[in-house]
């Protein structure tokens, strides 16, 4: 009997230990289940630590907060920052400011402008005589009471020079100054006079002129003692004598405000001053006095 029970006892005891040792063993797989699944709710619930995120569905779906994650530790706070760029290239804020040397920088232009500038410089001057012709207005020519037949006092005389010719003519181009170019100062007598001129001789303030293709020109020699404020052509507006066709010139001036002056008739230095200033405003060759390009700006003819 005692051999029995001892031998039961022992079974009992190896069914025992056998079954202990299964139940160890099927214990043993549950703490790591368990540690998954506590990793895998914190990764749900805080993000995955320098993995990719899960994404999640439904009502279990959160945001992670900025400080919670990576970036958040390495930026203490801070926003992340998007890269910098220029106009026109993604996260481009506009043209930054930088400090240092400047380069040269553009200024917008119009077409205005341009043209404008270009509007003066760009003209011609047959354009800018065309332009002023076309803002005169016809200019009525006068007849003025001048003292003709008494030598000037207030305006110096010139002086004979024989074969003088007039300085900066060469550079008055066209038809219309041809006779300047030409124009040479000659001393004759007064038959040569006539008789190249066909008796179209008159006296204007002490001195004798010729009718000349459309200029009245000095005759020099033609009277002694002579008087001539100017020694040069000057052109024969509506056929008028030189002391008429200069009144009328520096009447038209003091309308527009070149000559202020006395009307007196005389090519003198003032009225050659406004003449050139008329001129050079309009773009005229500066003869300094009454060629026909002028005249026919100012209106008269």
């Amino acid at each position: 009997m005692r051999i029995l029970f001892a031998l039961i006892c022992s079974f009992a005891l190896a069914f025992a230990a056998s079954g202990a040792q299964e139940k160890k063993k099927e214990q043993k797989p549950a703490p790591k289940k368990q540690q998954q699944a506590a990793q895998g709710a914190g990764a749900r619930a805080g993000g995955s630590k320098g993995g990719a995120p899960h994404q999640q569905t439904g009502a279990s779906q959160r945001t992670p907060a900025p400080q919670e994650g990576p970036g958040a530790k390495q930026g203490k706070g801070k926003e992340p920052q998007q890269p910098s760029g220029t106009t026109g290239q993604p996260g481009g804020t506009g043209p930054q400011k930088t400090k240092g040397k400047k380069g040269p920088q553009q200024t917008p232009t119009t077409a205005g402008q341009t043209a404008a500038g270009g509007a003066g410089a760009g003209k011609t001057k047959q354009a800018q005589v065309k332009a002023a012709q076309a803002k005169s207005k016809p200019f009525k020519p006068q007849h003025f009471n001048l003292p003709t037949k008494t030598t000037p006092k207030k305006v110096a005389a010139v002086n004979f020079q024989q074969g003088r010719r007039i300085e900066g003519s060469q550079n008055w181009h066209g038809s219309n100054y041809q006779v300047f170019r030409n124009y040479k100062s000659e001393w004759h007598d007064q038959g040569w006079w006539r008789s190249h001129y066909n008796n179209r001789v008159v006296f204007v303030y002490g001195g004798w002129y010729a009718w000349n293709a459309g200029y009245w020109i000095p005759a020099w020699g033609y009277a002694p003692n002579a008087y001539y404020a100017y020694d040069g052509p000057i052109y024969g507006y509506n056929n008028l004598p030189p002391d008429q066709v200069i009144g009328n010139v520096q009447t038209a001036l003091q309308q527009q405000g070149y000559y202020h002056g006395e009307v007196d008739g005389l090519l003198g230095p003032q009225t050659r001053a406004a003449i050139a200033d008329y001129q050079r405003a309009n773009g005229l060759a500066e003869t300094s006095t009454a060629d026909q390009p002028t005249l026919q700006s100012l209106g008269m003819a």
